[in-house]
Order: C-alpha cells, then sequence, then structure tokens
C-alpha cells in the first residue's frame, strides 16, 4: 500500500472528534509531502532538531505537534511555530514554555500534559501523586500563554494487549475526572492522546482524540 492508502484506511477508522497525527521522525521531507498531497497536515515529531529542518522545508501550513521529550534548552526554538507540544512532562518544563512564549510573544500556545501510565523507567511524564501536586501549586491559574488542553500517555510496549487497554482505561478515567474536577471551568481541557500504530483502535476504544501513528503510515 502507499502511503495515501495507509492514510485512507486510517481516516475510515477515525470516529467523530478524533484526530490522526502522522508521526514523521526519521522519515524523509519527500515521505511527509506524500502525506501532506494526500491531504494530511497533523504531523508529529519527537526530537527539536530533527523538526526545525522540516518546518522550515516544508508546506508553511502543516500543523506540527511536539510528543516526544523537550528539554527546557530547546523549549524556546519551537515555541515560536508549533501547534501544540503534547509532551509536558514536568512543572519546571510548564513554566519554561510559558517564559518563552511571553519573551517570543507567543500569545497562546496549546499543550497536553503527558501522565506517565506504562510503568517502564524508559518513559516520560507526571506520576498522578506528581499531577497533584502541580494541581496543587497554583502554577496553572497564574499560566497567561500556556493553555492546557488534555492529557497525552504512551502505554507499555508489550504484545499484551489486556495491559494496554487497562492502561488506556486508566488514563480515559484520569481525564475525565479532571475534566468534571480540576478543568470544569476550562472549555478548552477536550484533548486526550493515546495510542499508536499497534495499538490505537484500544486508543480508540477509550476514547482518544489523537492517535499518533507513524510506520503504520510511512512503512
Amino acid at each position: 500500500m502507499s502511503i495515501k492508502e495507509r492514510l485512507q484506511a486510517l481516516r475510515q477508522e477515525l470516529p467523530e472528534g478524533a484526530k490522526l497525527i502522522a508521526v514523521s521522525k526519521y522519515h524523509t521531507n519527500e515521505e511527509v509531502l506524500e502525506a501532506y498531497d494526500a491531504g494530511q497536515r497533523l504531523f508529529g515529531e519527537n526530537r527539536v532538531q530533527e523538526l526545525l529542518p522540516k518546518e522550515e522545508q516544508l508546506p508553511k501550513d502543516i500543523e506540527w505537534h511536539l510528543i516526544g521529550t523537550l528539554q527546557r534548552n530547546k523549549v524556546k526554538y519551537v515555541v515560536p511555530f508549533v501547534a501544540m507540544i503534547q509532551s509536558i512532562d514536568s512543572l519546571r518544563l510548564l513554566q519554561e514554555v510559558e517564559k518563552q512564549c511571553a519573551r517570543l510573544g507567543r500569545e497562546t500556545l496549546p499543550v497536553l500534559l503527558q501522565i506517565h501510565i506504562s510503568g517502564e523507567e524508559t518513559k516520560h511524564g507526571f506520576t498522578e501523586e506528581e499531577l497533584q501536586e502541580l494541581l496543587q501549586s497554583g502554577v496553572i491559574e497564574s499560566l497567561e500563554h500556556v493553555r492546557i488542553c488534555g492529557l497525552m500517555g504512551m502505554a507499555a510496549l508489550t504484545d499484551d494487549m489486556a495491559i494496554v487497554e487497562g492502561q488506556f482505561a486508566h488514563l480515559q478515567a484520569l481525564f475525565q475526572s479532571l475534566k468534571e474536577g480540576a478543568f470544569k471551568e476550562s472549555p478548552h481541557f477536550t484533548e486526550l492522546s493515546m495510542g499508536m500504530t499497534h495499538d490505537y483502535r484500544l486508543a480508540l476504544k477509550h476514547g482518544a482524540t489523537y492517535i499518533r501513528v507513524g510506520s503504520g503510515i510511512f512503512s
């Protein structure tokens, strides 16, 4: 199948309100353009150093989502143009994004809080204890430029889909509790980003509004 055919097949599986992010890390500009020409506009990159040249060289109406670990010293490079940072995994990173938005004149930057649901040391994110500390710190209320729009999570890398489904269900429940609790006054807290090539169907079953698919499009 071609990139266009894979995209068409994926789109047919999306329920209303769910969006597909084509994960273009390690893929060439030519491959990204093939997806672009098939109508894809949302692309995800994991590394700032790979994102910057693509943003410079590829069409300007692409919506770039930063979905990988973001070091604080690289925030200033992506703040001017990214559509969303999906990988806010610490209070200090959140504060740095706010600082750079103010410094660089970015009025509003949507972000997602990354929650550590897999139990794997190689993955990042807030633990639920750290999330509660963030909610109680008063920092969120002080944000002028950063808009928290929901949660992101990555399930464990396992062939046991029961484990994966349990982690997605847990993240969905946490998202719902925050939507009805700490963020009940926010009309923007609407996004739940989870699910990749091997598990996106389970993520959609549990309410994902963004799925992040790479090899399922570009392989």
